[in-house]
């Protein structure tokens, strides 16, 4: 039984993909919207209450002209950057830039000349995405590619680091209990040494030893 949180992102995720599936559906009747406004230089639109006059421009109607052309490939990036599941989509932010600064350049800009220097504030956005976007690409292409697996080759480094690690350890205590068996030899007779030989405690140490080589083998 699907529970409420699942039903109700699944119930979120309809909805915005529906909405997502109209405005792609309407772009091209909204485009076309401005051949039904006024071409005449002088005049002006009331839109919910707001008075619109041309903007700069020669009318209102080449105003909403060059604001659709660039509002609706604005959104519908927007939408592809959204649901995209592809490695790249991060690589259409860049247009999405574009678009955006053209647009404030509009809004912001009081001269009638406008895409002029906009390119330049995309700059330090591609200098940003690109890199992330050929990295990406880099890995990608190694894994399935070239067959390199990054991670699998971190991992058997670790591994062989581990048994150098372990392998070191182990010529150091074979150092140490020579060095041991050197002062026992010197301090005490044979059948004392004999003793210490065949006590548990030894036996286990060297069985635990022998157990370390092999693992090593």
């Amino acid at each position: 039984m699907i529970n409420n949180s699942t039903s109700k992102k699944a119930k979120t995720k309809i909805i915005l993909e529906s909405i997502f599936v109209f405005f792609i559906a309407v772009s091209p009747f909204l485009y076309k919207f401005y051949d039904y406004l006024p071409k005449e230089p002088n005049e002006t639109i009331s839109l919910l209450g707001y008075t619109i006059d041309n903007g700069g421009f020669h009318s209102v109607s080449v105003y909403f002209w060059f604001l659709f052309s660039k509002i609706i490939p604005l959104y519908l990036m927007i939408i592809w950057f959204f649901s995209s599941k592809n490695w790249w989509y991060h690589i259409i932010i860049i247009p999405i830039a574009m678009y955006a600064f053209q647009l404030f350049e509009v809004f912001s800009d009081s001269d009638d000349i406008i895409d002029t220097e906009n390119i330049w504030w995309v700059i330090p956005i591609c200098m940003v995405v690109i890199p992330i976007v050929y990295f990406i690409r880099i890995k990608l292409y190694d894994r399935y590619v070239h067959g390199i697996d990054i991670e699998a080759m971190e991992k058997e480094l670790h591994i062989l680091k581990e048994k150098q690690k372990l392998k070191k350890e182990t010529k150091e205590f074979k150092t140490e209990q020579l060095s041991e068996e050197e002062d026992i030899y010197k301090k005490y007779s044979w059948s004392e040494i004999i003793n210490r030989k065949l006590s548990t405690r030894s036996l286990e140490k060297y069985f635990r030893s022998f157990g370390n080589t092999l693992n090593n083998w």
